[in-house]
């Protein structure tokens, strides 16, 4: 792979810079140990658990069900036909239908397989392969990072945001988590307890279908029309329902801080989002979450332009129950991220310049438990060796075109290599990996070629 090295360009120390929903201190500048391969990131965790026999390797319907069928759903990300019978993953004009039987058109017309770099096999080598286990090994590089606490509980490794805001010097603004809800401990992933690093380093967190839904729109939906000037107390108001709603068991989070040029950002980001009324960045098809997730990330990073973004899409998690919907939101999921790729392209600034990298947090077993779905097609848990096997896309400057790295018999890659990857590409790599805590088997990828 060719490793291109940009200028980087000389930057002046920021003030502290508002976020959304947390409000965070500015960035501490750090030290680089080399330049950066690109000035932004997209790390999309392809969550809720992904068979490779569905996604890398193009099964369908092939050894998971009583079908001999194969194919391609994914044809945004991968190379390969599409299935040719028994479509059940596309849309259809009755929405009570089972059947899927429209699949959606592709977005890119070369995929990202064949623009990037892909490592078909990589390995979940540690810990349990659950989905909070999965997301803190994406953002941490470390399996063992949920062991003090488990779920409900921040992580004890540093988190990329943490890296990159301490060794590179990048403002709050700059790193961001989007994820679909506030359940689970999705917003306790933006930064860690680790004594070294911690809150004033965090990442951001937002839960847009949250902030942006319902539950936002009751608390101010007429943001757009406060002014400083007589109407502080509203806006405060709507300052502590983003810094709350995100409490776990009950349990506030703390105040992080802000400026008054900090509350006019946020201001100015909520009132520019509210006024579209819902007419953001969807891709063409948008009929669940995660795509609507998609959406409001593209928003985020017109608006804020971030250094590195954490998009969690978990649709895919209904396998346990209903396999037909699981093909559905893969599908679906293929879509939302062919349309990021594509929209990243007109963005000033990131175009040109930005890498994403997709990855699930974990795989599913191979042989599937006993429930049916309405096409008597079985569901699939996630706690065999094969819910240890997915793959990593890489795209982006410098990432060489059309390349395969290892094989079913060979596999290259590691889950926890995500987070020294982008150390790498921000050029703290060697910092990183003399703090000692991430994983001993996690290395960048660029490394592993």
């Amino acid at each position: 792979m060719k490793r291109r090295k940009f200028i980087k360009k000389t930057t002046k120390a920021a003030i502290s810079a508002s976020v959304f929903p947390y409000i965070l201190p500015s960035g501490i500048i750090g030290k680089k140990t080399t330049s950066m391969m690109s000035d932004h990131v997209v790390f999309v965790l392809f969550a809720g658990g992904v068979r490779q026999q569905e996604s890398v390797l193009q099964r369908y319907l092939a050894g998971s069900q009583n079908e001999d069928v194969e194919g391609n759903i994914l044809y945004n990300m991968f190379d390969g036909p599409a299935p040719e019978t028994k479509i059940a993953y596309g849309t259809d004009d009755d929405e009570n239908d089972i059947i899927g039987r429209f699949p959606i058109d592709e977005l890119l017309q070369n995929s990202l397989e064949s623009q990037g770099t892909l490592f078909p096999e990589v390995l979940y080598s540690g810990g349990g392969t659950s989905h909070y286990g999965g997301l803190v090994n994406g953002v941490s590089g470390n399996y063992r990072s949920i062991d003090v606490g488990g779920l409900q509980s921040r992580p004890a490794a540093p988190t990329i945001f943490e890296y990159v805001r301490k060794h590179a010097g990048f403002k709050a603004t700059d790193a961001w988590y989007v994820g679909l809800g506030t359940g689970s401990s999705r917003p306790l992933l933006n930064y860690s307890l680790h004594p070294d690093y911690g809150r004033r380093y965090a990442g951001n967190f937002i839960a847009p279908i949250v902030t942006f839904g319902s539950p936002g729109q009751n608390h101010f939906m007429d943001f757009k029309n406060y002014h400083e000037t007589g109407n502080w107390d509203k806006v405060l108001e709507m300052r502590d329902f983003l810094n709350h709603n995100f409490s776990q068991e009950g349990f506030e989070i703390p105040h992080l801080y802000n400026t008054t040029d900090e509350d006019n950002f946020i201001k100015s980001f909520v009132k520019n989002t509210f006024n579209k009324h819902g007419n953001i960045f969807l891709p063409p098809v948008n009929d669940n979450q995660d795509l609507k997730v998609i959406g409001y990330t593209l928003e985020l990073l017109h608006w804020f332009k971030p250094r590195v973004t954490v998009v969690d899409l978990s649709n895919v998690d209904v396998c346990h129950g209903n396999f037909t919907a699981y093909l559905k939101n893969m599908h679906r999921a293929d879509h939302g991220i062919g349309f990021l790729w594509k929209e990243i392209q007109n963005i000033p600034g990131m175009s040109g310049n930005t890498t994403m990298i997709v990855m699930p947090e974990h795989g599913r077993n191979l042989h599937p438990n006993s429930i049916m779905d309405g096409n008597d097609w079985l569901s699939y848990d996630h706690s065999d060796a094969n819910s240890r096997r997915i793959f990593t896309l890489m795209v982006g400057p410098g990432i060489d075109a059309g390349l395969r790295v290892g094989s079913e018999d060979d596999p290259v890659g590691d889950a926890a290599d995500v987070v020294p990857t982008i150390a790498d590409i921000f050029g703290i790599k060697q910092t990183v990996y003399d703090e000692g805590l991430i994983d001993p088997n996690a290395r960048s990828l660029f490394d592993r070629l």
